[in-house]
């Protein structure tokens, strides 16, 4: 175990500057009167992509005229450069971690908020006496870093802690064994992956896997910092010149969302498509996340994928304000140029509509998900 790494941030901000304009592109084209489009993920297929993986598979991007090849994302991968760059026509990124990239000069815009909710956790053990985000103090508090981290800054400052100084900030994998071992007191987790790996986990004392009630969560949709995770981004000066991306962007929005309608009215049938495509992780963890991940997209009040200001509001200000042990923040200004659209969301919700699709989901109910040990 490391102590958290000085400028985790600025590594991200390196990586989403490494684009050049000399870089070749690989442009998308047209096949046979298909357009072929690439889709970047933000990380490993995973439920937390099944609309997009669900929208291939049903035929619904074959709808709009549009064969779309998913390109899975990793550790060393950074979706929104991977769009700066020209090697993707669209990507699934985290608003901060965007907005991060566009101030260091990628040309990116957002088109669709498809997630309206955050999912991440800071997760402790139920003994440990931590119920708010001031009881982080003087403890062990791990987190991925790489820009993951702010929503739990912005925590901490909150309740008047001093990120750098008031607690020992631990380098923290991407799993929870940390926590599980007691190394740290408190572990940064997603709801729909790394907290269900705690309940697929055995409790020592009792034998059986562990229960909610063994653990804390601390969620920032409640505490009141929570930002805006997975968009859809654009390349900003295509859609401000190129009538065809304009129309593909549409049509790729159109495909998406009723993928994700999709989703939420077949859980279980979405979770063995994410499992079928090579998804690393069990058929019982990926059914959680699928339900999960329901829960950060339904209802959509407004219309799935449509952007709420004040979320994005929120958003840029705690990026503008909030500091990391550095005295780092995710941007230093206000975004410039457009930054984000409604307009070809509100396209496609209208299309979707006119189709007989629910775009609202209002009458979504989760279900519940039994876990079995490891995820099986």
């Amino acid at each position: 175990m490391r102590k958290m790494i000085g400028g985790a941030l600025a590594g991200v901000l390196a990586l989403a500057a490494c684009g050049t304009a000399d870089e070749p592109a690989t442009p998308s084209g047209d096949t046979g009167g298909t357009r072929t489009v690439k889709l970047q993920l933000q990380w490993f297929v995973q439920a937390q992509f099944a609309g997009y993986i669900a929208a291939v598979d049903k035929g619904f991007y074959s709808e709009q005229g549009l064969d779309v090849q998913i390109l899975e994302g990793g550790v060393d991968i950074v979706p929104q450069t991977v769009l700066a760059q020209g090697q993707a026509d669209f990507a699934v990124a985290w608003v901060p971690k965007a907005l991060a990239s566009r101030e260091q000069g990628a040309a990116i815009t957002e088109i669709a908020q498809v997630f309206q909710r955050s999912g991440t956790y800071q997760v402790s053990f139920a003994d440990s006496g931590i119920k708010a985000p001031a009881d982080l103090k003087g403890k062990k508090v791990g987190n991925w870093g790489f820009g993951n981290e702010f929503e739990l800054f912005a925590a901490m400052t909150k309740a008047g802690l001093d990120p750098g100084k008031d607690v020992t900030l631990v380098q923290q994998q991407f799993d929870m064994q940390a926590l599980l071992r007691r190394d740290i007191d408190a572990a940064q987790a997603m709801s729909y992956n790394e907290y269900a790996q705690l309940l697929e986990a055995k409790n020592p004392k009792t034998g059986a896997l562990y229960q909610p009630s063994d653990f804390t969560v601390l969620n920032w949709n409640d505490v009141g910092t929570a930002m805006l995770q997975d968009a859809v981004w654009a390349n900003s000066e295509k859609l401000a010149g190129d009538s065809a991306y304009q129309e593909t962007a549409v049509k790729f929005l159109t495909g998406s969302l009723k993928g994700w309608a999709y989703c939420r009215d077949n859980a279980a049938e979405c979770r063995d498509l994410v499992v079928k495509r090579g998804s690393k992780l069990g058929a019982s963890h990926q059914l959680w996340q699928m339900n999960e991940v329901n829960k950060l997209v339904w209802p959509s009040p407004n219309g799935v994928g449509l952007l709420d200001e004040t979320a994005w509001k929120q958003t840029v200000d705690l990026s503008l304000t909030t500091k990391n042990q550095d005295g780092q923040t995710v941007i230093t200004k206000q975004p410039e140029g457009t930054a984000y659209t409604n307009e070809y969301v509100q396209k496609a919700i209208d299309a979707l509509k006119g189709a007989g699709v629910d775009v609202n989901g209002t009458s979504f109910q989760p279900t519940t998900v039994e876990l079995k040990e490891g995820g099986a």
